[in-house]
């Protein structure tokens, strides 16, 4: 991010300094040696908080968002996710009461271990 006199520059976006209108693609175009002659630095843009976890305020601060809020919609998502994929096994069990046939070791597992991450989570 270019900066002069403490304002953002934005690449490919005119400005004027010291009564020069600079064009657009100026920031492009030239070396190092004549931005810094006009006075710009560059600094490493700003970190943006995970949104997931943070609100950000009109001043650009991160103000995190409500922890138990979290908690509750990641619990949620996790259900949710778990649930889908032990419906889309269900019919082996169905099959297995009309038919009689067995239902594959592999689905056998994935809802075994399944039903226990619902457990653990305290989510069943």
């Amino acid at each position: 991010m270019f900066l002069l006199d403490g304002k953002r520059l934005q690449v490919d976006i005119p400005f004027i300094h010291n009564g020069i209108q600079y064009p657009a693609n100026w920031l492009r175009l030239t070396t190092w040696e004549e931005k810094s002659a006009i006075g710009i630095t560059e600094v490493p843009d700003p970190v943006m908080p995970d949104d997931r976890f943070y609100y950000v305020s009109m001043q650009g601060d991160p103000v995190p968002k409500d922890l138990d809020s979290l908690k509750t919609n990641f619990k949620n998502q996790v259900k949710t996710t778990t649930y889908a994929m032990l419906h889309t096994t269900d019919w082996y069990v169905i099959r297995k009461q009309e038919t009689a046939v067995e239902i594959p070791e592999k689905i056998s597992k994935l809802e075994m271990m399944l039903e226990l991450l619902l457990q653990q989570m305290k989510l069943h």
